[in-house]
């Protein structure tokens, strides 16, 4: 395996999630280091369709998006790093545990989404430590445990 930290731009990205607008989540995903580890960009702007409700006169980025992007991140750097991009592969969420939040997230931020593999690298199940920042600071943290399900060749 080539030890060059890899990237996916957002036609990479479609190329591996089933996520379209309004539920993709995440716009690029740079420093993919195998399965290992990856950073997940999410530029946040007013034109979000979730700020008009949440919440118009203060818009914040709901958590629960926020946990999207990680999984979202998860998934294209568990496709990247096992070689799963053009293939008939999902990789589907299983559990969020331990997630906290720590800050607002709102229009303007670039909400960066840290994964990294706890274990599992290569196996069916995998379990990922996740953290959102923005700048230097800790916005959002979780543990998210994901299945990977491909196709048989053919």
């Amino acid at each position: 395996m080539n030890d060059a930290l890899q990237s996916a731009d957002i036609s990479i990205i479609k190329r591996i999630l089933p996520h379209r607008y309004p539920f993709l989540m995440v716009d690029r995903v740079e420093r993919i280091d195998g399965n290992r580890s990856a950073v997940g960009i999410k530029n946040v702007t007013i034109n979000e369709p979730f700020f008009q409700g949440h919440f118009p006169n203060e818009p914040v980025m709901p958590g629960v998006l926020i946990l999207e992007a990680m999984g979202q991140t998860a998934a294209v750097m568990i496709a990247v790093g096992n070689d799963l991009v053009g293939r008939e592969a999902h990789i589907y969420l299983m559990s969020v545990d331990k997630a906290k939040f720590r800050r607002k997230v709102v229009p303007g931020d670039v909400l960066e989404l840290h994964v990294t593999t706890l274990r599992g690298a290569t196996s069916r199940v995998v379990k990922l430590a996740c953290e959102g920042k923005v700048g230097d600071e800790t916005v959002a943290e979780a543990e998210i445990t994901a299945m990977i399900s491909v196709a048989p060749a053919s």
